[in-house]
């Protein structure tokens, strides 16, 4: 029975990701997140269940990717072209993906926005055959660039200001957001992993500074954290690869 119990919190978050999509398509961004939030909090707790009750399989392994692929790789997708549609519209698009523009441009542009899906598909398949990604990932893993787009639209909700709003709503931002988060996601980065093998400060030292920096940002940025945070992954990341490497 135990053998189960990682692949039922992995369903969670399929069905979380299922329900993330749903809102996205409606354009009701703060459900979108919280359940892609939710199915974030599943992925993590489903290999870490395994790791504990010693029961990791080749099965969990292709399961998480699938499940990963709907919470952080399609729900991405749709909001940013919920994002392009409104850079393009001038407004929320209340009447589902397609509704809305008669003009061409505006109808068509915001399908990039799918670049992140794809790329997100791309990086995925090739972490299930690398053998080397088990205490650090090569490129930004896809719950991480999921949190990155779904901060934009809460932003623009909790954080609304004429400036914020301006470089949000840019459609070239947006784009170049697009073509950046593709990019990081399948790079040759190499960032540290958020696993705990043991609760050793000496071992973990970067995991536990990275989870208590996050927090305070988060205590007094809110939403404007999340890109903040990422940025300091990928610094202190890089920082610790180099030091490894020049030690």
């Amino acid at each position: 029975m135990k053998k189960h119990i990682p692949n039922l919190i992995t369903l969670l978050n399929v069905l979380s990701g299922c329900i993330a999509v749903v809102f996205a398509v409606r354009n009701q961004m703060e459900l979108a997140a919280l359940f892609v939030f939710l199915g974030i909090f599943f992925d993590y707790f489903d290999g870490m269940a395994a790791r504990l009750l010693h029961v990791k399989s080749e099965l969990g392994l292709q399961l998480d990717s699938l499940a990963d692929m709907i919470t952080s790789g399609l729900v991405p997708g749709i909001v940013m072209f919920q994002l392009l549609s409104m850079s393009v519209t001038g407004g929320w698009n209340h009447e589902g993906m397609l509704g809305g523009s008669e003009d061409w441009f505006a109808s068509v542009l915001p399908f990039a926005g799918f670049l992140i899906t794809m790329a997100s598909a791309y990086r995925l398949a090739k972490f299930n055959i690398d053998e080397n990604q088990v205490s650090s990932f090569v490129g930004v893993p896809t719950p991480a660039n999921a949190l990155l787009i779904l901060s934009l639209p809460l932003i623009l909700i909790y954080h609304a200001n004429d400036y914020l709003n301006s470089i949000i709503l840019n459609t070239w931002f947006l784009l170049g957001i697009t073509m950046l988060s593709s990019y990081l996601l399948n790079s040759s980065l190499k960032l540290f992993a958020l696993k705990f093998e043991n609760w050793s400060f000496r071992d973990n030292s970067l995991r536990y500074i990275f989870i208590i920096v996050s927090f305070v940002l988060l205590l007094t940025l809110k939403f404007l954290a999340i890109p903040a945070i990422l940025l300091f992954y990928l610094a202190a990341s890089l920082i610790a690869d180099t030091t490894s490497k020049t030690a």
